[in-house]
C-alpha cells in the first residue's frame, strides 16, 4: 500500500491554514471528495467544515462514529493524549523550533551564526587529522 495516512472518520488532522492553524482536530464525517467536517474540542476548535488542502493528516486515529458528538470527541481526544503524543513527535519538534528560530533577534542569529562556524572548525580540524593519520 503506497499511502499510509487515508482520509477516515477519527483521523486527527493538524490545521496548516486559515483559522485555528497550528491546532489538532479530528475528522468526524467526510462530505466530499475535498471537504471533510472536523471537530477539536480539546484544542478548541469549533466543528466546521474545513477543505483537506487546508489540512495535513497525521498518524493518529480515534474510534468515532460518523457525526459523532463534541462531547464524545473530547472524551475519545483525551482518553488517547492525543495532543502529548503529538508533542513528542519529529514534526511537533520542528513546528516548535522553526517557532523559536522566526524569534530570535538580530544579535541572536549573530551568536548563532558565530556558533556554527566555530563547530564547522572544530569538525574541519578533526578531520583533517583523521585524514593526516590515515596517510
Amino acid at each position: 500500500m503506497v499511502f499510509n495516512r487515508v482520509v477516515q472518520i477519527g483521523r486527527v488532522v493538524f490545521i496548516a491554514s486559515g483559522k485555528d492553524q497550528g491546532k489538532l482536530a479530528a475528522i468526524v464525517n467526510v462530505i466530499d471528495g475535498n471537504r471533510v467536517q472536523i471537530d477539536g474540542p480539546s484544542s478548541d476548535v469549533t466543528r466546521t467544515v474545513r477543505n483537506l488542502k487546508d489540512l495535513q493528516l497525521t498518524k493518529f486515529v480515534l474510534k468515532l462514529r460518523v457525526g459523532q458528538r463534541t462531547k464524545g470527541v473530547k472524551a475519545a481526544f483525551d482518553a488517547a493524549k492525543v495532543t502529548e503524543n503529538f508533542q513528542k513527535t519529529q514534526w511537533a519538534k520542528k513546528i516548535a523550533q522553526r517557532a523559536i528560530r522566526a524569534k530570535l533577534t538580530d544579535f541572536e542569529r549573530y551568536k548563532l551564526m558565530k556558533a556554527k562556524q566555530m563547530r564547522n572548525r572544530i569538525v574541519r580540524v578533526e578531520l583533517a587529522k583523521l585524514k593526516k593519520a590515515q596517510k
